[in-house]
């Protein structure tokens, strides 16, 4: 009887997980959805709250520095590049200026770090332990501080990242083939939800009906991008540690085809390097081998803003587009350049290598550079700014 029996639980065992396995798919359509429909919400509340005033409401921010600060300082606080730039695109989508929100991309680059190096100091009881894992945390930090170095003064000067962004975008938009400006195909799905929203807040006067369509976008974004981190990890983090164990180790290419894969399946780069951390820490992994996985995380990262950015049509569709785009060049544009050139190459593993030194001697130096770097510098430059 028992033998008889075993079969039959088994079968209906893995009926049940591949019932499970389908809700939890059904669930990542939803919430990806929802993330479409929320940018749609933020660009509609944003146009509302500020009506053709988009440019000299966001004056404050036309410093470069303080727009970069912002996307730092906010992406820190959140611990989420992917919320911070789909934000972004909303707000652009709503009339937000592309030169503004360029450098506060870069600095949600930057802010998105913050979380591995808030793990690594998880290991400060054990030396040489810490030493591994916050070097590996701090390559990251110093690679994307080095790209915004190099690229900020460059697209100041030269404006090359939104102008490369909009020769892209431009045909994209205006293919039929594409269809976010003549079809309106994304844009009808996602107007039950804006237009719900708008009708909750509605009886709002016009601005504060506008701002409560915001913070309602933001919210659903927080949400949806939440809860598909989870469910891609209960149903993806099996192959990304597959694709982990097959590509790092093999060199340089592997392992920044490797991170980007295992962010998009993940849809998480802070989950994807988190994953580093303790490989770092036991010495299973080296730092040179670490260094490329984290350069393709950043470019897999891309995807969330590229998906925001369907949800717009209309007259704002190609700069909603132009922005996502921006992220995606400016994280290529740093890996050929930085990871290309050798004396380049080093900086980041040097800078990451000293730090990690200094840290293991007084732990207040890797308490100094989170607060530092992430906090301190971001608020004082914004306050400075706002206040002369």
């Amino acid at each position: 009887m028992v033998d008889v029996a075993l079969p039959a639980v088994t079968a209906a065992r893995s009926r049940t997980r591949r019932a499970g396995t389908i809700a939890n798919w059904l669930a990542v359509a939803g919430l990806i959805y929802l993330l479409v429909a929320a940018v749609s919400v933020i660009s509609s509340g944003f146009k509302t709250a500020t009506g053709s005033q988009a440019e000299e409401l966001f004056q404050f921010a036309t410093n470069p520095l303080v727009g970069l600060m912002v996307g730092l300082l906010a992406t820190a606080l959140i611990q989420s590049s992917s919320t911070v730039t789909s934000i972004i695109v909303g707000l652009v989508a709503g009339g937000l200026p592309v030169s503004v929100a360029v450098p506060m991309v870069m600095g949600a680059n930057i802010g998105t770090t913050v979380t591995n190096t808030l793990i690594s100091l998880g290991y400060v009881r054990d030396k040489d332990e810490f030493k591994r894992a916050f070097s590996a945390a701090t390559v990251h930090d110093f690679f994307n501080l080095l790209a915004v170095a190099i690229f900020l003064p460059l697209e100041i000067m030269f404006g090359f990242l939104e102008r490369s962004a909009l020769a892209l975008a431009g045909p994209l938009v205006s293919d039929h083939s594409y269809s976010m400006e003549n079809s309106n195909v994304v844009s009808t799905l996602t107007s039950p939800v804006t237009d719900t929203v708008k009708n909750i807040t509605g009886p709002l006067p016009t601005v504060l009906g506008g701002i409560a369509m915001i913070v309602l976008g933001t919210v659903m974004i927080f949400f949806a991008i939440r809860y598909i981190g989870k469910l891609l990890k209960k149903l993806m983090v099996g192959r990304a540690r597959r694709i982990l164990h097959a590509s790092i180790g093999r060199g340089p290419v592997s392992g920044i085809a490797s991170g980007a894969a295992v962010t998009v399946l993940v849809q998480s780069s802070t989950t994807s390097t988190s994953l580093m951390i303790p490989l770092a820490g036991s010495g299973t992994l080296s730092l040179r081998q670490i260094y490329p996985f984290t350069l393709g995380a950043n470019v897999g990262t891309t995807v969330t803003a590229l998906l925001a950015s369907t949800a717009v049509s209309g007259a704002h569709a190609v700069h909603a587009l132009e922005i996502a785009l921006v992220h995606l060049l400016f994280n290529l544009f740093a890996l050929l350049l930085i990871f290309g050139v050798p004396l380049l190459r080093e900086i980041p593993l040097k800078g990451a290598s000293w730090l990690a030194s200094l840290a293991v001697q007084r732990k207040r130096y890797a308490i100094a550079w989170v607060l530092g770097v992430f906090i301190a510098l971001p608020g004082v430059l914004i306050l400075a700014t706002s206040l002369f």
